[in-house]
């Protein structure tokens, strides 16, 4: 559905190291499953999966779900620690309407914009017993806004409510989740550039694996001293695992290992600057607080320890990770500092590391620890899994407004081989198929059914001189929904490659809140594809005219439900798909045109052209069904004045929108259609425009069809399938008898 506003995309690659839970829809590989998600505080699956894979060298766990590992003997002890959990929320109640009430873990945002960026997002809700379940965060639809006075502004968990598909809270408790279950954004991990890794955690879970890597190469009678390598629980509730661990081990020194976010100290001695811009590629970075002599000597032992083996390093102050609760906690040692590497939009789906320093960081902490071994992390692109039907084939076809050919061939790949042959394509890309023997001079009325085939996404305008690439918009939606997300940019060569959507100026500080007029759907937006000059962007084969879309995947929910983007409008293609199969190829006496269309998304540009040129050619359809969403308010944050169509109670007569409004007598005739033919039907006013508002000046009756539709123009619509099923159905029946 076209929408005249602006939208920024993320879209995800994973590596192969680095792969946490991923979507259903995805091909499992063994990194998936030996590194689940861990909420803080819900850590057990991922503790487990570590347990084993060091198990040799026998593991231990205490009463907060830590996991560590002591080899050697002696002084001095060391100890290595990185956070197994990460940021998420926790089900905190059920709705009788079916959706999950969450609350932070940690309760305190981790940065301005935690909650901002996970509306309208794919989640996992981690139910007991390790059963993962699909849901999404409400969001709002853009095309319901325009004019709403005191809307959610999208920024506070009061307004985050899961969607998993569920009709009411027995649904929710039938399918196995209750109030404490985790919830987490599901992460995908994303190869940018030549050297770079983007995605949610990125840093946290490559310091994490360098920690297991550490302990696979580690020989025991190699050790000096003793060394003992903790993964924590709880670190972002307050450190509780860390101070559960310093309480029973007492260590000599100590390295956390984690982002190191440099502070602007007064007093920035022990041998580091007081601010330090973290550039990715630059190696490690070693943060220290403390002023004492033997924190100073402790960052000189790492820096002779770098230079043995040709490490970058940079000294930065920080504040060590604080250990909060209601009594005093523990202290860490003198000997303390915090190593990780130079992070850009820590702590968001964004976060991006650079693979040559994690490879150094790796490199520090086996010299540290007396580990001699190197080792290289490759990426691996992710790969999704096909499920079998014609929707979620469509879906996982990519083609924003002006880029329709994948979706276009695969719409003829789907349809009959007796329809296929009888296709043809006009200038405008335009798939057209017409049915039926109709007499010049009968008086049966000419139809067309138009389904647009173009998604929302972004075409590169401009590569800049620090190698960033401005975007222009193709479609719209609301930027935080996109921005400080991973993008997959589509090039020329027909090749993709991974960029970054960056965030407003000023995300990261505190009192930040995201700019709520509407206006900003229009504001400049800029992608980082891993580069810093014009030169280097361009040697990645990046040009102008290029696009980006957000990355997808169809993802089942419970019962009939269904997450995925780019349901508008491949769920009308489908309609019109199963329509053709449903007529077959004989339709004597009608005259019936089915038209897969292009660039809805920024003009009805396709139907504008297809409308023109069946004027020219005295064919003007008398009856023009566009099928296409119906924006529907059947969300926990949509206001009901206008958009009334519930999920699963059928296709919707989409009888007055921002392009036309439909004669009573006509919504009429289909709803009487419809019940004849035991259909479920609804009709309602609805916001956005449609393909067949470009008919009507040349004489056709606009009768627009659709289906409801939550969280439009996002990357997590939701449908149900049965009001796909029917919209296909009313499209077979209108064919033959209107």
């Amino acid at each position: 559905m076209v929408v005249r506003t602006l939208l920024a995309f993320g879209a995800f690659l994973i590596f192969s190291q680095l792969a946490t839970g991923q979507t259903a829809t995805r091909r499992q590989t063994s990194a998936d499953l030996g590194l689940p998600l861990a909420v803080s505080g819900h850590e057990e699956h991922l503790a487990a999966t570590i347990r084993e894979r060091v198990k040799a060298l026998g593991p231990k766990t205490d009463n907060l779900g830590n996991v560590y590992v002591t080899i050697g003997k002696g002084t001095p002890h060391k100890l290595i620690a990185v956070a197994m959990d990460e940021p998420g929320y926790v089900v905190s109640g059920i709705t009788e309407g079916g959706y999950l009430r969450v609350q932070r873990l940690p309760q305190a945002a981790v940065t301005p914009v935690f909650d901002v960026l996970n509306f309208a997002q794919p989640v996992w809700v981690f139910a007991r017993g390790g059963k993962k379940v699909n849901g999404v965060f409400a969001g709002l639809s853009v095309h319901l806004q325009p004019g709403r006075i005191g809307g959610p502004k999208m920024n506070h968990p009061d307004e985050l409510f899961v969607d998993i598909g569920a009709k009411n809270a027995a649904e929710v408790r039938a399918a196995g989740v209750d109030v404490l279950d985790a919830v987490a954004a599901q992460r995908n991990l994303l190869a940018v550039g030549r050297e770079e890794i983007s995605g949610q955690s990125s840093g946290d879970r490559t310091a994490l694996l360098a920690m297991l890597g550490l302990l696979e190469k580690a020989r025991p009678n190699e050790i000096k001293g003793t060394l003992t390598v903790a993964f924590v629980a709880q670190h972002w509730t307050g450190a509780r695992g860390m101070n559960r661990l310093l309480t029973e081990l007492h260590p000599d020194e100590m390295i956390f290992v984690g982002h190191v976010a440099e502070r602007p100290l007064a007093d920035s001695t022990a041998g580091a600057s007081a601010v330090v811009v973290q550039e990715l590629g630059s190696g490690v970075l070693i943060g220290t607080v403390s002023a004492e002599k033997d924190a100073g000597d402790f960052v000189a032992d790492l820096k002779v320890l770098a230079e043995t083996k040709h490490i970058p390093v940079t000294a930065v102050s920080v504040n060590l990770p604080r250990i909060a609760g209601y009594v005093r906690g523990a202290e860490y040692p003198k000997r303390t500092v915090e190593i990780g590497m130079p992070t850009l939009w820590a702590e968001t789906p964004a976060e991006t590391v650079n693979r040559k320093d994690a490879a150094n960081l790796f490199g520090l902490l086996a010299n540290y620890a007396g580990v001699d071994s190197n080792q290289e992390i490759k990426p691996q692109y992710s790969t999704y899994e096909n499920f079998p039907g014609t929707i979620e084939e469509l879906v996982m076809a990519y083609g924003a407004s002006g880029h329709e050919a994948a979706v276009r061939e695969k719409v003829k790949e789907l349809l009959p081989g007796w329809a296929r042959k009888q296709t043809r394509t006009d200038d405008a890309g335009n798939l057209i198929l017409h049915l039926g023997d109709q007499e010049p001079k009968a008086k049966t009325p000419r139809l067309a059914f138009v389904a647009h085939m173009d998604e929302i996404g972004y075409s590169v305008k401009k590569i800049e001189d620090d190698g960033r690439i401005t975007l222009e918009v193709l479609g719209g939606g609301y930027p935080q929904y996109f921005l400080g997300h991973t993008a997959l940019l589509h090039k020329s060569d027909g090749s993709t490659m991974g960029g970054v959507m960056e965030l407003p100026s000023g995300w990261d500080k505190p009192g930040f809140e995201w700019p709520q007029s509407l206006r900003t759907l229009d504001d400049p937006v800029r992608a980082y594809v891993g580069t810093s000059s014009r030169e280097e962007t361009e040697k990645l084969g990046i040009k102008a005219g290029d696009w980006l879309t957000i990355q997808k995947a169809y993802r089942p929910m419970i019962g009939t439900r269904a997450i995925g983007r780019s349901f508008d409008d491949r769920v009308g293609c489908t309609a019109l798909i199963n329509a053709v199969k449903a007529l077959g190829p004989n339709l004597p006496g009608r005259d019936v045109t089915f038209i897969w269309s292009t660039e809805e998304e920024v003009g009805l540009k396709g139907a504008a052209a297809a409308a023109a040129h069946m004027f020219e050619d005295g064919k003007a359809p008398d009856f023009v069904f566009a099928i296409d969403t119906f924006v529907s308010n059947d969300s926990p944050l949509e206001a009901k004045r206008f958009g009334n169509a519930e999920l699963g109670k059928g296709f919707v007569v989409r009888a007055v929108d921002n392009s036309n409004i439909i004669p009573l007598q006509y919504v009429d005739r289909v709803v009487k259609l419809a019940r004849e033919n035991k259909i479920l039907v609804q009709y309602g006013v609805t916001g956005g425009g449609n393909d067949g508002a470009a008919f009507t000046r040349f004489g056709g009756v606009d009768v627009a069809m659709g289906w409801p539709l939550r969280y439009a123009h996002s990357p997590a619509e939701v449908i149900d399938t049965r009001d796909m099923e029917a919209l296909g159905r009313i499209v077979a029946v209108v064919a033959r008898s209107w």
